[in-house]
């Protein structure tokens, strides 16, 4: 919305010329919105072509990886509510909202998924130090 008023004061004759200002800036701002995403899912095309290395990410040691490893290993809802709660820093009731699912449901999924971490983790660090 910020973007469509300061192209609204960039440039009133169209505002003023516009049946409905209102309307004008909505629908102004459903275009910049499209635009970024277009832009945001070309940027993810092209970046899923060349994968970083895992050095070149800041704070992507062994554990880190290790534990993304994990997440993906996880069921989907799962994964979603650890990546939001944990990675996005979204309280559960934002998540809640965010995912359509009742708090509890969130919750639960946030207990369940890190029963399911800890095993995983716990089973990969056995099978290291058993090759070590």
């Amino acid at each position: 919305m910020q973007e469509a008023f300061v192209r609204a004061v960039a440039r009133p004759y169209k505002v003023l010329a516009a049946d409905s200002s209102e309307a004008w800036l909505r629908t102004v701002s459903l275009n910049i919105a499209r635009t970024r995403f277009r832009r945001r899912h070309r940027r993810d095309v092209l970046m899923r072509r060349i994968p970083p290395r895992p050095e070149a990410i800041p704070g992507a040691g062994p554990e880190w990886l290790a534990t993304m490893a994990a997440i993906r290993n996880l069921p989907a809802p799962q994964a979603e509510a650890i990546a939001l709660h944990y990675l996005a820093d979204l309280p559960i009731d934002e998540i809640a909202r965010t995912l359509g699912a009742p708090v509890g449901t969130i919750k639960a999924r946030l207990s369940r998924a890190w029963v399911a971490l800890n095993a995983i983790l716990t089973e990969q660090n056995e099978k290291d130090e058993e090759r070590s």
